[in-house]
């Protein structure tokens, strides 16, 4: 197992995207495994499995599907669409087939893009017996008419739907829950950068000692986000925050959506690192479509969880096709989104509610050494006006952020002033 140091570059995370991207994923399976065995060498992981058939809230976990080889041949025994070459050329939970057709009757179980005549779709068929293949617009339009082999080695039986957590332990129970799907096949942005910046996300704070326990979910979207939620819905009241991550790793500027409350706390914490960065960025209303925040915002969990991504859910044409492959990814756009995580999660750890222990008054600051501690600083002035907002504050119902913003000063400065009001006895949270 890799050492759990290092705060990750683009190129380490971009490395593991690569290894990741051949594999075929889907909501269950071995290729689901294969993936969290991978992310496992970078992080420790605790894995679960859940049979077939549990109950988990509204839904029930599917058979298990797994593939082992596809493809259509010509009448010379060309392989014309060939699961080897991706795992996007079958059609997400294909039934198993064996037979041999007429181009004319084949059409109906193949899909493309006509407007993209050289990318292959993503098609997936979940909850609904079917089978079929993807392929290019060209390829389709290349094939002759005549007879066709037809092959998926595919099986669906009972087993399990996997996913994994690893938990970075912090100075309170409370959680902060860092979510991404692990479902999706060969599509690099969507989201295998998600994973990737997952990975590298807690091997940072596994470095320190944060305020909040922080949980990371790899799971298959929607039902495994269900699944975790089913299975821990005594402790879900521990979870303070959280944060989905998606689409982390194209060009595009950085979108953050809000939670359905709207004013959770990691709301305005996204908002304000976004802002304060002055960093391409648009914030998002919440609504109920898109990745897994939708599960965990869901009216009876209702939890203050947001979600972040680059160019957001469909916003780009080569959004679930083969053009969402290793091109279309970068390692700088990776480490941007990383270290924007990085930063909320630092103003999050220390925003705190303080309590002005001296509130008569403006308490005399220069005897408690609290002026001189400021002395030669070229942020002196700053420095000081912190402290008084702080002071003035700091009556149990405005954060530090809360101070922050209304101050028009930076977090790092107001979370200083705190701590040094609070060393000399003037407050405390």
């Amino acid at each position: 197992m890799a050492p759990v140091t290092g705060a990750g570059s683009g190129e380490e995370m971009y490395a593991l995207v690569e290894r990741l991207y051949p594999l075929c994923r889907s909501i269950t399976g071995d290729g689901v495994r294969a993936t969290l065995k991978i992310v496992d060498e970078y992080l420790p992981l605790q894995l679960h499995e859940v049979p077939t058939g549990t109950q988990v809230l509204d839904w029930t976990v599917p058979q298990e599907w797994n593939i082992r080889d596809a493809y259509i041949a010509d009448a010379s025994g060309q392989r014309v669409v060939d699961f080897a070459a991706s795992s996007l050329h079958v059609l997400g939970y294909s039934v198993p087939v064996s037979e041999t057709m007429p181009l004319s009757e084949l059409r109906a179980h193949l899909h493309t893009l006509p407007d993209h005549p050289t990318w292959v779709p993503y098609r997936t068929s979940y909850y609904k017996s079917d089978w079929g293949f993807c392929l290019s617009q060209e390829t389709l339009d290349a094939l002759p008419d005549g007879e066709y082999e037809i092959r998926i080695d595919s099986t669906l039986a009972d087993g399990h739907l996997t996913y994994a957590e690893h938990v970075v332990p912090g100075q309170v129970p409370d959680e902060v829950i860092v979510s991404c799907h692990v479902c999706h096949p060969s599509l690099a942005n969507d989201n295998l950068a998600g994973i990737a910046v997952a990975t590298y996300l807690a091997r940072t704070l596994a470095e320190q000692t944060p305020y909040y326990t922080y949980r990371f979910i790899f799971a298959p979207g929607t039902i495994g986000a269900i699944t975790w939620l089913a299975r821990n819905q005594e402790r879900v009241a521990q979870v303070k925050h959280g944060l989905v991550l998606a689409c982390a790793g194209d060009s595009g500027r950085l979108t953050y959506k809000r939670s359905r409350r709207g004013d959770a706390e990691i709301d305005q914490v996204m908002r304000h690192v976004l802002n304060a960065s002055e960093r391409p960025h648009e914030i998002r209303e919440f609504t109920p479509y898109g990745y897994d925040e939708r599960q965990y915002c869901s009216p009876g969990f209702d939890l203050g969880v947001g979600s972040l991504s680059r160019t957001p859910y469909a916003g780009y044409p080569e959004y679930h096709t083969s053009a969402d492959n290793l091109d279309f990814v970068s390692p700088e756009a990776m480490a941007d989104t990383l270290a924007v995580c990085r930063e909320a999660f630092t103003v999050l750890d220390r925003n705190r509610r303080y309590l002005n222990l001296s509130p008569y008054g403006e308490p005399q600051l220069g005897r408690r050494g609290l002026y001189d501690s400021l002395g030669g600083r070229s942020d002196a002035k700053q420095a000081q006006m912190a402290m008084l907002w702080v002071l003035s504050l700091s009556d149990g119902a405005h954060s530090l952020l809360d101070v922050a913003e209304r101050a028009g000063l930076p977090f790092d400065t107001v979370a200083a002033a705190a701590d040094a009001l609070r060393g000399a006895g003037l407050v405390k949270a």
